[in-house]
């Protein structure tokens, strides 16, 4: 996947369609479906973004996105998406982009569901050529933002991780030798440098060494 810092017009975005329902909607869905699809396609173009595929919601889906790595995915289901929800969240559980839905399901659920399968922009009746870049610049700034907040997180969490094995090795260094607890993180200290590896990294193999020989 490309940074999604990049200028937006570089953006590499796939659309995926819902499936089309049998019987006699089906005329009118197709109908409607096709105005749908061209306008967005020509909010696209206008705006100068890198249109890569257009794709149907079936189970082929995160095969297909993780060939193409795009920068962004635009799902454009008049109605309810839940199924394509579902195959979109397959598609991106490994690396995650921005998705913006653009739907004329207009149900408080609905609208709840999506965003917790990870849709950066829920727009309802908004499917206007003139309107796309607007909303693409907004779904990316707010993708941003929550990434930038997880990497933080994360960074947070692997911190602590890591203080407690140092802390757990530094224990066991002092009940072995009977050290005091300067004593034992100097100990930690000399050894990661002579094996040229991070404190955690040294922290964790003692703790290894420890368990395996019970």
């Amino acid at each position: 996947m490309k940074s999604i810092g990049c200028v937006a017009p570089h953006l590499r975005i796939v659309v995926v369609n819902p499936a089309t329902p049998p019987g006699a909607q089906r005329d009118a869905a197709l109908a409607g479906q096709a105005q749908r699809s061209a306008a967005l396609r020509i909010g696209l173009l206008e705006s100068g973004y890198d249109l890569v595929a257009s794709l149907p919601a079936d189970v082929f889906l995160p095969e297909r996105v993780a060939q193409l790595q795009p920068d962004m995915i635009i799902v454009d289901s008049a109605s309810d998406a839940r199924d394509v929800l579902e195959h979109i969240v397959i598609a991106t559980r490994d690396a995650r982009r921005p998705i913006v839905l653009f739907t004329e399901d207009d149900a408080p659920a609905s609208m709840d569901a999506a965003l917790d399968a990870g849709v950066s922009a829920y727009i309802v009746a908004g499917l206007q050529a003139e309107r796309v870049k607007a909303v693409l610049d907004v779904a990316l700034a707010r993708f941003r933002r929550e990434q930038k907040l997880l990497d933080e997180l994360e960074g947070t969490r692997q911190k602590l991780a890591e203080r407690k094995t140092v802390d757990r090795a530094k224990g066991l260094l002092m009940t072995r030798y009977r050290l005091t607890e300067d004593q034992a993180y100097q100990r930690l200290r000399s050894m990661a440098m002579n094996k040229n590896l991070k404190l955690a990294e040294i922290a964790q193999r003692l703790i290894d060494v420890e368990d395996l020989l019970g």
